[in-house]
């Protein structure tokens, strides 16, 4: 667990669960199961086995089996996964590309709106307010 005083700034490998009570600036990987926190905030790509966000993120969710959002969370970023849960009330801006393969899109391939290149869907806005 990564506690409420927590203020990290870089790249964060981990290969155990972790749930994030501060605030990550950087990129996260891991193997297992990460839990933005409600209180947790997080800017940058999260890549991964099981995402859950309950904080903000602002950044692209990379999973390989789920990537689930919670009411609580405003979320401002692209989900890439193969089962994808976004409930009712969540602040979401983004996209959702659900792929068995779920992999990160190279930086490169995205235009300078940051949407990949090609894409002709415009970004998706939900929110329960």
């Amino acid at each position: 667990m990564l506690g409420p005083t927590l203020r990290f700034k870089g790249e964060l490998r981990t290969d155990e669960d972790i749930m994030i009570q501060g605030r990550v600036e950087g990129s996260i990987k891991h193997s297992q199961r990460l839990t933005v926190c409600h209180e947790g905030h997080v800017k940058g790509d999260i890549t991964g086995q099981v995402i859950e966000v309950k904080g903000s993120v602002e950044g692209d969710l990379v999973a390989t089996t789920s990537v689930s959002v919670a009411s609580t969370a405003p979320l401002k970023g692209d989900i890439f996964a193969p089962s994808i849960s976004i409930v009712e009330g969540a602040d979401f801006t983004g996209r959702v590309e659900m792929d068995n393969d779920a992999s990160l899109p190279a930086r490169s391939s995205r235009r300078s709106d940051g949407r990949p290149a090609g894409a002709t869907q415009a970004a998706t806005h939900t929110t329960g307010k």
